[in-house]
């Protein structure tokens, strides 16, 4: 099953497999199967063609999802960083951007750990 450009993946009920989609989390993925009066217990692979062109038209007209919600996002990101606001400069330098510590931890945003000369190594682990 096909819906917004994404493979939904087969055996997987369907209120899961929709939230393969960006844009679609659990909430709204349960309300798009009541307005399209489909089972959420069912599974994709399960669906009628009728049933597939309610999901699709509901998602086409309610939302923006996959590309037109990562370009809105992207554009958003460019503003902010255009501004030159504290959340713009944190975004182009790679840091937090919502007041989390920076001093340690934040690895997932700057990355593997970096040696600085002059710098006490910490001990080793072990």
């Amino acid at each position: 099953m096909r819906v917004a450009g994404v493979e939904l993946p087969k055996a997987k009920r369907l209120e899961v497999a929709l939230t393969y989609i960006y844009g679609i989390g659990p909430s709204s993925a349960r309300k798009i199967l009541a307005d399209a009066r489909v089972d959420p217990g069912k599974k994709t692979d399960q669906v009628t063609d009728e049933e597939q062109v309610r999901i699709r038209q509901i998602i086409d007209n309610s939302y923006k999802v996959e590309g037109d919600l990562r370009r809105e996002v992207q554009q958003a990101v460019k503003r902010l960083m255009d501004l030159g606001c504290y959340r713009g400069l944190r975004h182009r330098r790679g840091l937090p951007v919502r007041g989390q510590r920076t001093h340690t931890n934040a690895r997932t945003r700057k990355g593997p750990r970096k040696i600085v000369a002059g710098k006490k190594a910490p001990p080793p682990k072990g």
